[in-house]
């Protein structure tokens, strides 16, 4: 038997794999993590702030104002 034929196949790369990524200090310290669900929830977030704002910004389009004009003349003196 050859030494090349026991050798087990390398595993196929698969594409459908999830991810993560590892973020690490300059002293070799983990910061943090990123998986696939962090960057749904960070678009999901995006998303909805966006509808939001154009929601708020149309609504406050078409109200009223909160307080009446105040007057443009002032009225006149009463002398008694």
């Amino acid at each position: 038997m050859n030494k090349f034929e026991s050798r087990q196949p390398q595993p196929k790369l698969d594409t459908n794999e999830g991810w993560v990524v590892q973020v690490y200090g300059s002293n070799r310290r983990l910061l943090c993590v990123l998986e696939p669900s962090h960057a749904w929830i960070f678009s999901m977030g995006c998303v909805v702030g966006l509808l939001l704002s154009i929601i708020w910004i149309n609504a406050a389009r078409h109200s009223p104002p909160l307080e009446p004009a105040p007057p443009t003349e002032l009225p006149a003196l009463q002398v008694d």
